[in-house]
C-alpha cells in the first residue's frame, strides 16, 4: 500500500473515533493562546483493533514500526491545519508531535515483554506490554522535554520521569510501551511508558458447595458458622479444633484486605504472644497466602520506605518501597517483633497509630536546593508476635496470666498497645492441647502433603480463598443486639479495668476494635 493510503485510512480512522475533532479543539486550545511554539504535541488516542479491521498495513505499522506510523498521522496532522487554517502560528510539519497513545495490545505473547526472551540487541523499537508491582520510584524532575514542548492534556505520561504522577509505589498496574537499554554498570532495562493502567488482582470468585452447605445446615446459629469455619480453618498445619480464637483473629484480619485501589480503613493488627513460634509462623505463613497481597518480611529488607540515589544518572532520588508499601490492601507479616531494632518500632508504632509513613528527603545529601518529605499512606495489616521463651523472658511466670497483664517489657508499652488485637497463645491451656498437635506434626512429617483430616479434604485451600474473597466484598451493618452486645460489653469492662485490685492493664484504645 502506498503512502498516500495510509494517510487516508488514518484520515478515515480519526474521523470515526472522534480523534480528527478532538484534534480541532486541541488546536483551538494553541491558536487561542497567541503564543508561538517550537513543537506543538497532541495525543491521538488508537485502538489497534478498529485499526487493524479498517486497514491491516496501517495496524501493523503502528504495532510494530510506531514511529513510521506516527509520521503518517503527523502528515495527515499538519494537512488538516493548514487545511482548515486551525493554527496560525504553525510553520512547518515537523512543528506537530504526534503521540500515539494505545487502548490495548493484541492478547498474543509475542506483545508480553518476557526478560527471558526479550531480544537483547534492543532493536526492535515496538511497543509490548508488562505488568507488575511498583516497588521503587523516583523524585520528580525537570525532564528534558518539558522544557521544549508543551501537551495539550495536562497528564500525558509520554517519559518515565512524567509516568511517575500516574504511578503510586504498592500498586499493581499494566503499561504498554517500548523498551530501551540504559548503560550501568548493571544494564538495565527501561520502558518509555505509552499508556498506564490499574491493575485488580484476579481471585477465585464464587462460594465452594460445601460451604454453601455449611451455612445451611448452621442457618439456625448466628455462631455456629463463623466457630465451624475457624475449628477447621488451616487443618494443613495445625488439628482442627486448636488455636481456635488465634485462627477467628487471622480469618477477621484476611476479611479486612482489599483487593480494589481504596484506602483500607479497617485494618486489624494482631500481635501474638507464644512460646511456640515455629508453630505459629507456619500458621501465619499459610494464612498470608490466601489473600493476593500477602508479605512475608525478610529481615535483611526494610518493612518501610528507604532512600538511595538514582542509579540511571537522572540526578532523582529513588524511594524504595519496603514491605509496608508492597503489601498494600493486604497482610504484612513481619516476624518476630523482638528481632527488630528501636529505630524500626517506633517507625512501626508511628505508622500502625497514624496509618501512614513520611520520608524526608535530605536536599544537601542528594543535591537538591531543598528538602522535601513525601506521606505515604500505610494499607495493611500487621502480623507479629512475641516469644515467650526467648533467653530474657524464661523465669517469667506465664500460668495463670491476665491477658492484660503480661509481661512484654522487651517491646514498648505503647507499641503492644497500638496493635488492635493482643492474643496470648498459651500451649499449657485447655485451648491447646499438646498430644494432637505433636501427633499432626509427626505425620506431616512422614506425609507432608498428606491430607490428615476429613476437614482438609471437604474445605481445600481454594475454598477458603473464594470464600474471603467473597466475604471481604459485602457491604455489612451492625443489628441493633450487636450494637447493644458490643456496648454492654464496653461498659463492663471499663468497670472491671477500673478496679484497683484485680483490674486489668488493657488499654481503652483496644476496645474500640471490638
Amino acid at each position: 500500500m502506498s503512502n498516500l493510503k495510509m494517510k487516508e485510512a488514518a484520515l478515515i480512522y480519526l474521523d470515526r473515533s472522534g480523534g480528527l475533532q478532538k484534534f480541532i479543539d486541541d488546536c483551538k486550545y494553541y491558536n487561542d493562546s497567541k503564543q508561538s511554539y517550537a513543537v506543538y504535541r497532541f495525543n491521538v488516542l488508537i485502538n489497534p483493533s478498529d485499526i487493524v479491521e479498517l486497514d491491516a498495513e496501517l495496524g501493523n505499522h503502528i504495532l510494530h514500526q510506531p514511529l513510521k506510523a506516527a509520521q503518517v498521522f503527523q502528515s495527515v496532522c499538519y494537512i488538516a491545519v493548514k487545511t482548515l487554517s486551525l493554527i496560525g502560528q504553525l510553520q512547518t510539519e515537523t512543528q506537530i508531535n504526534i503521540v500515539l497513545k494505545l487502548t490495548h495490545l493484541p492478547p498474543l505473547p509475542s506483545y508480553c515483554l518476557d526478560l527471558c526472551e526479550f531480544p537483547r540487541d534492543y532493536t526492535s523499537q515496538r511497543f509490548y506490554t508488562m505488568q507488575g508491582i511498583v516497588i521503587a520510584m523516583t523524585t520528580v524532575t525537570k525532564y528534558t522535554q518539558g522544557a521544549r514542548f508543551l501537551c495539550s492534556d495536562e497528564a500525558c505520561p509520554l517519559s518515565k520521569d512524567e509516568s511517575v504522577n500516574k504511578m503510586n509505589i504498592g500498586n499493581e498496574y499494566k503499561v504498554i510501551g517500548i523498551p530501551a537499554c540504559v548503560k550501568t554498570s548493571q544494564t538495565a532495562i527501561c520502558i518509555e511508558a505509552n499508556s498506564i493502567t490499574f491493575c485488580i488482582p484476579k481471585v477465585p470468585s464464587g462460594v465452594s458447595d460445601n460451604f454453601r452447605c455449611l451455612l445451611s445446615l448452621t442457618s439456625s446459629s448466628c455462631w455456629k458458622f463463623t466457630a465451624i469455619l475457624a475449628n477447621i480453618f488451616a487443618s494443613q498445619i495445625v488439628p482442627p479444633g486448636t488455636y481456635n480464637l488465634l485462627k477467628l483473629c487471622l480469618l477477621m484480619s484476611l476479611v479486612q484486605t482489599s483487593d480494589r485501589n481504596k484506602e483500607l480503613e479497617n485494618c486489624l493488627d494482631i500481635l501474638i504472644v507464644t512460646s511456640d513460634t515455629i508453630l505459629i509462623d507456619r500458621l501465619l505463613n499459610f494464612s498470608i497466602n490466601l489473600v493476593p497481597r500477602g508479605i512475608r518480611h525478610s529481615v535483611s529488607t526494610e518493612i518501610f520506605p528507604t532512600l538511595s540515589r538514582n542509579k540511571y544518572g537522572t540526578g532523582a532520588v529513588s524511594i524504595q518501597a519496603g514491605s509496608a508499601l508492597l503489601a498494600k490492601g493486604g497482610i504484612c507479616f513481619i516476624g518476630d517483633l523482638a528481632s527488630h531494632k528501636k529505630d524500626k518500632l517506633e517507625q512501626l508504632q508511628s505508622a500502625v497509630e497514624s496509618r501512614s509513613i513520611t520520608v524526608y528527603i535530605s536536599g544537601k545529601k542528594f543535591g537538591d536546593d531543598v528538602d522535601q518529605q513525601m506521606t505515604f499512606p500505610v494499607q495493611c495489616s500487621f502480623w507479629s508476635f512475641l516469644d515467650m521463651d526467648s533467653p530474657s523472658r524464661r523465669n517469667i511466670q506465664k500460668t495463670n496470666m491476665l491477658i492484660g497483664q503480661m509481661d512484654c517489657s522487651l517491646i514498648p508499652a505503647n507499641l503492644v498497645e497500638a496493635f488492635a488485637l493482643l492474643i496470648n497463645c498459651n500451649e499449657s491451656s485447655p485451648c491447646h492441647p499438646l498430644l494432637p498437635t505433636v501427633q499432626h506434626t509427626l505425620k506431616k512429617a512422614i506425609d507432608p502433603e498428606g491430607l490428615l483430616y476429613l476437614a482438609s479434604k471437604q474445605f481445600t485451600t481454594e475454598d477458603f480463598e473464594k470464600l474471603l474473597a467473597f466475604a471481604k466484598n459485602l457491604n455489612v451493618e451492625f443489628s441493633l443486639e450487636a450494637e447493644r452486645m458490643i456496648h454492654g460489653y464496653y461498659l463492663a469492662s471499663r468497670r472491671i479495668r477500673t478496679d484497683s485490685i484485680c483490674g486489668s492493664k488493657l488499654p481503652a484504645s483496644a476496645l474500640k476494635y471490638l
